[in-house]
């Protein structure tokens, strides 16, 4: 319990002293930064006896503003992931007036810090920052690249479009799978070739990321894509085509999907009708009769009526 007054009292005297730091950020100041690091002990802390001052420490380092930004900078390449993730919330609560900071940080020798930084950038989402994550989304390492494409997904902002579809030809996957992300995050149509092409992604992250934001995009350009694409599809590829136009779960959709029941490949056909079953369990559309006809294979109807039962039991909890 002493502990407790002692470090709240502490905590609240440097919340009201804090506005005294705010006003030049380029200045080093030995007493601040004395203060960010005896608060980010607490504020990183895992102990249970700071528990209840763990909030208030990292809420005090982040009204201290832009001048705190580069004690905490000198900390952002440690080991500790709690300190990690302490650091990263702390600047997302200061917000843009970290941002010019950071983004100055960007040209770092130390990839680490480049990468953590732009994930700091991405969780502000500051349109502020997109020239400058523009220019390291063609660092040299892969997880700089990551983070970077990451965070322009974040913030949203259209400028980091051709970015990111150029990311989707990365050599690593992880980085593609960011592509998808962002993309979906940017929310252009401009995107829908790029992502339905990554459905046949070597990486699973990349494929199951295109899927999800191609759920985001406009509903009427992913369908006739996708339309247009499925055509051709084998494989793990035609199965996440039919898949995603069962989670669009729109009329034209599943009006593609019924369109495949008639595909010369068996697989495909059963791909079309399991996601059927699972955008329209109860056969709203009327068609069901239709994939009984055309999928006669024992374990493929097993699967199709798994899909059903599995997507009508979801529903039932739901309501």
């Amino acid at each position: 319990m002493k502990y407790y007054r002692y470090y709240s009292a502490v905590i609240f005297i440097l919340l009201l002293s804090s506005s005294a730091y705010s006003a030049n950020p380029d200045i080093p100041d030995p007493k601040l930064q004395k203060k960010v690091d005896s608060l980010f002990v607490i504020a990183s802390s895992g102990e249970v006896k700071y528990r209840d001052m763990v909030a208030p420490a990292i809420e005090a380092i982040a009204k201290l503003g832009a001048p705190a930004v580069p004690v905490l900078l000198e900390k952002i390449n440690t080991k500790s992931a709690r300190e990690r993730l302490t650091i990263i919330d702390i600047l997302t609560k200061i917000g843009s007036p970290a941002v010019p900071k950071l983004v100055e940080t960007l040209g770092r020798p130390d990839w680490l810090v480049v990468q953590r930084v732009c994930w700091a950038l991405g969780d502000i989402k500051d349109s502020n920052a997109v020239d400058a994550l523009k220019q390291v989304a063609y660092h040299p390492n892969w997880q700089v690249r990551e983070y970077a494409v990451r965070a322009l997904g974040l913030i949203g902002n259209l400028k980091g479009l051709p970015t990111v579809i150029k990311a989707f030809s990365d050599s690593l996957g992880p980085v593609r799978k960011a592509a998808a992300f962002a993309a979906g995050g940017i929310k252009s149509s401009q995107a829908i070739p790029n992502l339905v092409s990554a459905l046949g992604d070597d990486f699973y992250g990349a494929r199951f990321a295109a899927s999800e934001a191609l759920t985001l995009l406009d509903t009427q350009q992913t369908i006739l894509h996708l339309r247009d694409s499925i055509q051709a599809a084998t494989g793990l590829k035609a199965n996440l085509m039919c898949q995603t136009l069962g989670k669009i779960g729109h009329s034209d959709a599943l009006s593609v999907l019924n369109e495949q029941l008639d595909s010369d490949k068996m697989e495909n056909r059963t791909f079309a009708a399991v996601a059927i079953m699972s955008a329209d369990p109860k056969d709203l559309c009327g068609f069901h009769e239709r994939i009984h006809k055309k999928v006669i294979d024992r374990l493929a109807l097993v699967q199709i009526e798994s899909a059903r039962k599995a997507a009508q039991d979801v529903r039932e909890t739901v309501h």
